[in-house]
């Protein structure tokens, strides 16, 4: 039985609540500097384990890791029990949880616990990781002593990626029938799948088995290592900026090198070589290259999504196979890779709010769904029925042809290539280096897909970001009153031209992007549309005027 009043006074003496502002559950969890954690860690811990006992004793994860953000932060989330993000009510519960004073804390958690209907007297199982932080140890210790008071099984993974935890999870709850919740178990299942399928292309003219990995200084250098282990030779990887030297994140990355549009620092430049960048905790994955004159192009989950989208739309077509194949994208994607995909592909597009679990609960519509974050950040889904398909037809005695057969069976091996629970770099990585073995592509051949339309990001101050509120994913604005009539009037005169603002989910900044045909016209409009939100939606400050914009900070999303 849970003894909330036992976990009340444990956290008044050791864990007090140290502020008053409110704090959110969001796509991240809780993050933070790492210092002023420990409570909030705590109190996940307690929530995990009840989250836990509400679905019957399944396995639920909690990962500690502040991802792409500064060595000195940190936080925490929790995993469902198929390896997804918590459901949306659960994070409300986080939040109020969270939110709760010290005196308020076992009331909290009563009402918790009657809201949901939970069975305290149910057990409760939960894996844990965390990255490769400084503070990392401390905290998973903090998590630990909350899990105990409720008497749960735990099971301390130590240093794993993200996505690595989110498929343990999957796998345990689900009997082994994913794979084995075991790190040995995750390398075996994407690699021998990932071999078997480079395998069946022994000639190849352009594509070179050879990568470098930037590890961001953290934990998927040290994952993308184990990996090579088990792959064979089959592809060979060079690991740059794996945490020996640098800091976490620091001037390299995912998010460095998609946001800067450079190459990290740490890393060897060589002209037609395919360059990888991995975030902090491994979940994010943008490729790049240099070309014969050393300038640098940048293959971000945009470009990502269309490769995969459009390899697996071959090969459906090949298998013979009548799958519904979607994709989905934020409002930041580029508007050329949109194009590409819609009029080219034929492929159908869905547009959700930022943020990756909407784009996850958007592709299980469609029986095999494609979603990448322009971050960098995705994966593809199966529904249960295109995988039995899928399966069934990679099985099968006879085929039509043998066109349909290997089709059928490459399906196959990338179904298990995929971690189809979260974004994954190394999962990513093979399946990109799979689809290119098999076109016999190299970068540039990836990069011709199609030409990206010149974008900008900027931001602007405003006393109350919440006075914009959006509609249509975050494509309109509904509010400040004709502020989206100001955008339109401005983006009607610029060619191949869009721009969208949205307030910060963190700060009190607008968001805003553009993309037109030219740079100078993309700048401009990013400069004209900034003015607008600053006088429409109350700027603070000076005024955004184009000279002042080519020297702003570019952010992401």
């Amino acid at each position: 039985m849970a003894d909330f009043e036992e976990v009340s006074n444990f956290a008044k003496q050791n864990y007090k609540k140290r502020t008053e502002i409110l704090i959110q559950y969001g796509t991240a969890g809780f993050r933070g500097r790492a210092d002023d954690l420990d409570w909030i860690v705590f109190r996940v811990g307690i929530l995990s384990a009840l989250y836990s006992k509400c679905k019957e004793g399944a396995t639920v994860g909690v990962m500690i890791t502040a991802s792409h953000n500064p060595e000195q932060d940190n936080g925490v989330k929790i995993i469902g029990p198929m390896g997804e993000m918590m459901e949306s009510t659960w994070e409300n519960l986080a939040t109020q949880l969270i939110n709760a004073s010290d005196d308020g804390l076992e009331i909290a958690l009563q009402q918790l616990v009657s809201t949901e209907s939970v069975d305290v007297s149910c057990p409760a199982r939960v894996f844990f990781a965390r990255d490769t932080r400084p503070s990392s140890p401390l905290l998973a210790d903090i998590l630990i002593q909350a899990l105990r008071l409720l008497n749960c099984t735990i099971k301390d993974y130590g240093i794993l990626s993200t996505p690595q935890l989110h498929y343990m999870v999957r796998c345990q709850n689900t009997e082994g029938s994913y794979g084995i919740a075991t790190e040995e178990g995750y390398y075996q299942k994407i690699s021998q799948a990932f071999c078997s399928f480079v395998s069946q292309k022994p000639n190849r003219s352009r594509y070179a088995a050879h990568v470098v990995v930037d590890g961001a200084n953290g934990v998927g250098a040290l994952k993308a290592r184990n990996l090579i282990g088990y792959l064979d030779g089959h592809l060979s990887i060079d690991i740059y900026n794996d945490g020996s030297l640098g800091k976490l994140n620091y001037r390299c990355g995912a998010d460095f090198v998609k946001v800067q549009q450079t190459a990290p620092d740490g890393v060897p430049a060589k002209a037609g070589v395919r360059y990888l960048s991995f975030d902090g905790d491994a979940d994010r994955v943008v490729y790049y290259f240099l070309d014969k004159e050393n300038t640098f192009h940048l293959l971000d989950g945009d470009r990502i999504a269309t490769l995969v989208a459009s390899y697996l739309g071959q090969l459906l077509t090949a298998a013979g196979l009548q799958l519904r194949l979607g994709l989905v994208q934020t409002a930041y994607a580029n508007g050329a890779s949109t194009h590409y995909i819609t009029d080219v592909l034929k492929v159908p597009v869905s547009c959700v709010n930022t943020g990756v679990k909407h784009l996850h609960h958007k592709a299980v519509d469609y029986d095999i769904g494609v979603y990448f974050e322009a971050n960098g950040h995705g994966t593809v889904v199966f529904s249960s029925t295109a995988a039995e398909l899928i399966r069934a037809a990679a099985s099968a005695d006879k085929h039509e042809n043998e066109e349909k057969k290997e089709a059928s069976k490459k399906l196959a091996l990338l179904v298990n290539i995929i971690n189809e629970t979260v974004g994954d770099a190394i999962s990513d990585m093979l399946l990109v280096e799979a689809i290119l073995c098999d076109r016999d592509w190299d970068a540039e051949d990836w990069h011709r897909l199609y030409i990206d339309l010149p974008c900008r990001q900027l931001k602007v101050k405003v006393k109350d970001r919440t006075v914009v509120k959006t509609a249509d994913a975050e494509r309109k604005t509904v509010s400040p009153p004709g502020m989206q009539n100001a955008i339109d009037s401005i983006v009607r005169k610029y060619l191949k031209s869009r721009s969208f603002v949205r307030p910060s989910g963190t700060e009190d900044v607008v968001r805003v992007y553009a993309e037109a045909d030219t740079k100078a016209n993309t700048d401009q409009l990013a400069c004209d549309v900034a003015q607008v939100v600053y006088d429409y939606a109350g700027g603070i400050g000076e005024r955004p005027v184009l000279p002042a914009y080519h020297l702003a900070e570019r952010v992401t999303q």
